[in-house]
């Protein structure tokens, strides 16, 4: 089985609950990479990837040697990560960490992670920027020895996990912060008084890349990543999954009436998904993704009549989104990014 079959096989989600001491375990016999580099730390709900990117480009043209590492992937794990703006060479990372989290039964973003850690150490970047995965308290990537934390935003999502409101959502993602780090926070200053130390700065990607920096930054570079906010021919394709992620999308939409096509998973809050892209169009394809989790289109066809003139289910991701551009154009692909990885795969 070579390492990309090995990787696809892994559990993403830890049997014995979260938790950091097999990270930590992994990456000591790993030699402790995370400790060779400075780190900026991205969490937040949406928009983590675009941060991430956007923060490695202004430091590249700052002459600064960068690694970074988003999540999840679409077009291919290749995507996940990335030195000096280049995807690394995955296969050479993955056999470097394998024997270690076979042995110790690393899931699958332990091991993506641990990789992505252990390639920027070997390359000796000046700097990694790395998104977090689920939460931040107990999340994979809390081992860095950050400098900068950026919150992109927060919203109610795996509240099983971080919490059943905005504010512990957000307590959880900013647990992540250590003494001596520079928090950078949402310029309305929402949530800064939920940062448990460090000094706070309140803005976005460049203020997290410039607080790093310590001084002016140029331009802002233009960061286009596959399945945010991905613009394509009589088509946006965007993987707001979370009700405050589809409000995220709907201020940067181009005005227009869609056609929707969707893939929603059932752990999500389906019916306000769907309350918030109700202003969007009329017309709603229902259809499904690979993922396990993920609502047959039938069942997500029959929530989407309370909220749209048309709707069908199409349970094929592709003869979906050939169905809605038949509907009328344009169409918005969204609702999960494992909709918009299957699409991909399949070179639709």
């Amino acid at each position: 089985m070579d390492e990309l079959e090995w990787l696809s096989g892994l559990s993403p989600w830890p049997e014995d609950g979260f938790g950091l001491d097999r990270m930590r375990a992994l990456l000591a016999a790993l030699g402790d990479p995370q400790g060779s580099y400075p780190a900026i730390h991205v969490v937040g709900t949406k928009g983590k990837s675009t941060a991430t990117v956007t923060i490695e480009q202004l430091l590249l043209a700052d002459g600064l040697s960068t690694g970074a590492t988003i999540s999840p992937h679409v077009r291919s794990w290749s995507d996940r990560i990335r030195i000096d703006g280049e995807p690394a060479d995955l296969e050479a990372a993955l056999r470097r960490i394998r024997p270690h989290a076979e042995r110790l039964e690393a899931t699958q973003f332990e091991s993506i992670t641990a990789a992505a850690l252990t390639a920027f150490a070997d390359a000796g970047v000046d700097v990694a920027v790395v998104e977090a995965g689920l939460g931040g308290r107990h999340d994979a990537t809390n081992v860095l020895r950050s400098r900068v934390v950026l919150l992109t935003n927060v919203g109610l999502e795996h509240t099983d996990v971080l919490g059943e409101t905005v504010e512990e959502i957000a307590t959880e993602k900013l647990a992540v912060v250590h003494t001596d780090d520079t928090v950078v926070v949402l310029p309305d200053d929402t949530f800064a008084p939920l940062v448990p130390r460090g000094r706070i700065v309140l803005g976005s990607a460049r203020e997290a890349a410039e607080a790093f920096s310590g001084h002016p930054l140029g331009p802002d570079p233009n960061v286009s990543l596959p399945g945010r906010l991905e613009h394509r021919s009589g088509e946006v394709r965007d993987g707001a999954h979370t009700p405050a992620a589809v409000d995220w999308l709907r201020e940067r939409l181009p005005p227009a009436d869609y056609t929707i096509c969707a893939s929603i998973l059932a752990d999500k809050d389906v019916d306000r998904i769907l309350a918030r892209l109700e202003p969007v169009g009329r017309r709603f394809v229902a259809t499904e993704s690979t993922n396990a989790r993920s609502l047959p289109a039938v069942e997500l066809a029959n929530l989407a009549r309370e909220h749209f003139d048309t709707v069908e289910p199409v349970a094929d991701a592709v003869a979906a989104v050939r169905r809605a551009h038949e509907l009328g154009e344009p169409v918005l692909v969204t609702g999960s990014l494992y909709l918009l990885a299957d699409l991909e795969a399949a070179g639709a």
